[in-house]
């Protein structure tokens, strides 16, 4: 697959997921039913796993090896991926999930800036 269409396949599921999580995140705020409805609990696992797919591509095709802002995006998805487990399902109060909540949140715009800028920090140089 061509780069140019790995990297839109790639952003294109980071808006959604995004989308996705903001929308899972207002729900649980609201504790509304909507959040066991089968196509919210499986769309979002769809999408994540072509985003991952399309990452993997990336860096095949890019031939980049494993940079250091790479290695930092992926624990930086390790960490989102927790505090939004703890957000959505594992908080065991309300406040919990909140603090979990805005902190995924966080990391989500973490992991953007390291893919923007290329840096493990972004805006230190």
């Amino acid at each position: 697959m061509e780069y140019t269409l790995l990297r839109l396949l790639h952003v294109g599921t980071v808006y959604v997921t995004f989308a996705l999580f903001l929308l899972r995140g207002f729900w649980m705020l609201l504790d509304s039913p909507r959040l066991c409805q089968p196509w919210i609990r499986i769309l979002p696992h769809v999408n994540d796993t072509l985003l991952l797919v399309a990452a993997i591509g990336l860096v095949m095709v890019g031939n980049w090896g494993t940079p250091p802002w790479v290695i930092a995006k992926i624990i930086g998805l390790l960490a989102y991926i927790g505090l939004g487990t703890v957000a959505l399902k594992r908080g065991r109060t309300k406040a919990t999930r909140v603090k979990a909540f805005i902190a995924a949140l966080g990391m989500f715009g973490y992991i953007i800036a390291v893919a923007v800028t290329k840096q493990v920090v972004p805006g230190l140089l």
